[in-house]
């Protein structure tokens, strides 16, 4: 099981920026599976980027252009820079892992969770 903390979250105006961080437990082995989830007001999670141990990144449709997720191995942190933020991307975010993966998908199943920071961006 992989140790999740988030951290970076807050509430800021439509069009500006905010970077949240997670920190994992240092015991992650490749390959694996690291990425973000949001739970908007009322809805069901949905992904918004996953990266894998090689770096290959994938992004959903709505954040395209906008967000961009990466990772810090040294440090044993995952990152994900959010850009021209929007009403709609307000959300609990959440880190995500799975361990000896490959082929990172935004529709798999990830087993460990942070708790998630809260992202505001009011309209």
């Amino acid at each position: 099981q992989v140790q999740l903390r988030e951290s970076g979250g807050g509430s800021v105006q439509a069009g500006g920026s905010l970077r949240l961080s997670c920190i994992t437990s240092s015991n992650i082995g490749r390959p694996y599976c690291l990425g973000w989830f949001r739970q908007r007001v009322n809805q069901e999670p949905e992904g918004v980027a996953i990266i894998d141990s090689t770096g290959s990144s994938t992004y959903a449709d709505f954040v395209k252009g906008r967000f961009t997720i990466s990772q810090e191995t040294s440090l044993n942190t995952l990152y994900l820079q959010m850009n021209n933020l929007k009403p709609e991307d307000s959300a609990m975010s959440s880190c995500v892992a799975r361990l000896n993966s490959v082929g990172c998908r935004l529709t798999d199943f990830f087993p460990d969770w942070g708790r998630g920071t809260v992202v505001t961006v009011p309209s």
